[in-house]
């Protein structure tokens, strides 16, 4: 079986653990399923712990919840080192790591809501 993969960026992960009606719950099934495999860096996995934690309670998360799916990622997960310094220099710089992971990787997909920060 071909599996999919893709850099999912943070608002992905956020969206689909706030709700359980939408596409972004759907990415993170097809991701507990195996058929995504989401590509990691050492600076997205932070990224997301920064803000699962952050919105802890908005989520209705525990601890010991966020670190459950931390764990969960990076184990269906594929880390891809970046062993360059690239800074696309995009409209948010606080994605510019989203893109180097991406272009590292030679995967052409990000899963995003922020369509407009990557064009």
């Amino acid at each position: 079986m071909v599996k999919y993969s893709a850099v999912i960026d943070t608002n992905i992960l956020f969206a689909g653990l706030y709700s359980n009606e939408g596409t972004s719950f759907k990415i993170l099934n097809l991701i507990e399923q195996g058929k995504i495999v989401p590509l990691l860096s050492t600076t997205l996995v932070f990224e997301y712990e920064d803000v699962l934690k952050r919105k802890q309670k908005q989520l209705e998360l525990s601890n010991n919840e966020v670190e459950d799916i931390l764990n969960a990622i990076c184990e269906k997960g594929e880390e891809k080192k970046i062993h360059f310094i690239w800074r696309p220099q995009l409209r948010d710089p606080k994605d510019d790591h989203v893109l180097e992971l991406a272009v590292a990787a030679n995967c052409a997909d990000i899963i995003t809501f922020n369509i407009k920060d990557f064009i």
